[in-house]
């Protein structure tokens, strides 16, 4: 019988017998608490036309069962839920289920819906009686005809496991909070900082879980929907709007009524119907508090809506000469629209097409993803000389091909080993590093982290020291490359993820939406407006 099963059992008693409810409390102490968990992550960006398949969570290490714990029991958001049950001293078992994990890109493929589906509902079936479920999401997933994905995984975990047992679910903070996703989770938490922490995210939801299973506290929650919009510029949690908002978040949690106060802006390049920012407020049993602090966390990001439109990205050009003209390198060059941790393709060759151009004097480093031109290199071998057409693979609307020649340095490929807060291995696929004059590329057959992790550069014999410009995809995760960077430009790229969300081709985000349109009262666009401070 489970923790939840045996309290039930000593209710029932207690009436008819006060002495035998006591024995049977000491006897509750003594059995494990059983906790099944549930881990499936990735972020979508509708404005990339290439689906995320099966192959692409198989390339990041799709476990099931006890492996889960065995690769994952020390790192990422697994390994904080895992850290949280060594300090809580209960005895508690863990259940794993699934482990799915996939870098941002487009909408997942129907077959990896159904497959996440099957698998879900498979593994809740038959875990036998639980206490409680641990379900990590990301929160802004989409796929083939399903804007609301983690609406629907947690719809199915409610229907399967009934509305007494605890879902506790731990999101992403650039998740897009929905009605679906509100009904059928018991208390939710987020990142509370971005970079994100994902230990961090994982240990506070589970200890957040324990508290409930242990009957110390019973969460409600409140929430509000801002019709709001902004590129990931000014997302970092550590200086700006983003930080006062995110600070005042923290602050609220120092009542300890708050079990959590969590703020989503939502990312910038998810086209659904129910898109938007949100706040998310965690309660010990005050209603009352929880839609009263929603209604601030709203509506202090609300009156930041211009600050979190800054822009600091600079032209392409300007970009490339800032950085070929700095005093010192490593400096990190920030490639906003082809940013792979936002979802883009990876196949922008914008500042390369720059670089070669203006006759860069140091040398720099670029990923590039592209099957194509990897087979290419591949048949041709090292050392030899090539002409080949590179970039604009996959997003056609954003780049063209640009034809270049250089000499393949390097060949290889498969698992490789770096230091990232998910996992400690990707697999990149077949990879060739081309040297194309003062230009090294790296190219790669799969996402893998493009050139975001500088292990990936060193795993294939690069000398990172050799260079004084790295190309990032990414608007904001520069943190991997802090203990060789001497600074950061960003440039203003067009792409997938680009920071101008005024032409990208929206289609299904609820308008008016700030800034597409002008908005002054937030409220009177919002599918979950609350009743206001006044």
């Amino acid at each position: 019988m489970t923790g939840t099963g045996a309290a039930d059992a000593c209710k029932l008693l207690t009436s008819r017998s006060p002495g035998v409810a006591r024995v049977l409390e000491a006897a509750i102490r003594e059995v494990a608490v059983r906790l099944a968990l549930i881990h499936i992550v990735q972020e979508t960006n509708d404005f990339n036309p290439v689906l995320t398949t099966l192959d692409d969570f198989e390339a990041f290490g799709l476990y099931e069962g006890e492996d889960i714990a065995r690769h994952f029991g020390e790192i990422g958001q697994i390994g904080g839920h895992f850290a949280a049950i060594r300090e809580s001293g209960l005895d508690i078992e863990t259940v794993p289920i699934i482990r799915a994990w996939a870098v941002a890109g487009g909408r997942i493929s129907r077959e990896a819906f159904d497959f996440f589906q099957a698998k879900i509902r498979a593994g809740l079936e038959n875990v036998g009686p639980i206490d409680g479920l641990v379900l990590h999401l990301h929160g802004a997933c989409a796929a083939e005809g399903v804007d609301d994905v983690e609406g629907e995984q947690a719809e199915l975990c409610r229907q399967i496991l009934g509305p007494d047992v605890p879902i506790l679910l731990g999101l992403d903070h650039h998740a897009n909070v929905t009605h679906k996703i509100m009904a059928n989770c018991t208390a939710i938490v987020g990142h509370r900082t971005q970079p994100h922490d994902v230990f961090d995210t994982g240990k506070v939801g589970t200890e957040v879980l324990l508290r409930i299973l242990t009957g110390k506290l019973k969460p409600v929650m409140a929430w509000r929907k801002i019709p709001l919009l902004s590129h990931q510029e000014q997302f970092l949690t550590s200086k700006g709007p983003m930080k006062i908002w995110f600070d005042r978040a923290r602050a609220l949690e120092a009542d300890r009524r708050v079990l959590q106060a969590s703020n989503y802006p939502m990312q910038p390049w998810l086209d659904v119907a129910e898109g938007g920012w949100s706040t998310i407020v965690v309660t010990d049993g005050d209603k009352a508090l929880a839609e009263t602090l929603a209604d601030e966390l709203a509506d202090l990001a609300w009156s930041m809506r211009d600050d979190f439109q800054i822009r600091e990205a600079v032209s392409v050009d300007d970009a490339v000469r800032k950085a070929d003209a700095a005093e010192r390198g490593m400096v990190v060059v920030s490639d906003t629209g082809d940013t792979v941790f936002g979802g883009a393709a990876g196949d922008s060759n914008l500042l390369l097409e720059a670089m070669l151009r203006l006759g860069i004097r140091s040398k720099a480093l670029i990923p590039l993803i592209s099957p194509k031109a990897v087979a290419t290199l591949t048949a041709a071998g090292e050392g030899a000389e090539v002409t080949l057409p590179l970039g604009g693979d996959a997003a056609t609307a954003f780049f063209k091909p640009l034809t270049v020649t250089g000499r393949v340095r390097k060949l290889g490929g498969g698992s490789i080993p770096l230091n990232f807060n998910h996992q400690p291995e990707v697999d990149m696929g077949r990879v060739a590093v081309f040297d194309v004059g003062p230009v090294t590329l790296l190219i790669s057959e799969l996402r893998g982290v493009a050139g975001n992790v500088p292990d990936v550069y060193e795993a294939f014999g690069i000398d990172l020291s050799d260079y004084k410009m790295a190309v990032l995809k990414t608007a904001s995760n520069f943190q991997y490359f802090d203990r060789i960077a001497s600074g950061l430009v960003r440039a203003d790229t067009r792409g997938p993820g680009q920071s101008d969300v005024f032409t990208l081709p929206w289609q299904r985000i609820p308008r008016p939406v700030y800034p597409l349109e002008t908005i002054s009262d937030w409220r009177a666009h919002s599918s979950q407006p609350g009743a206001g401070t006044s």
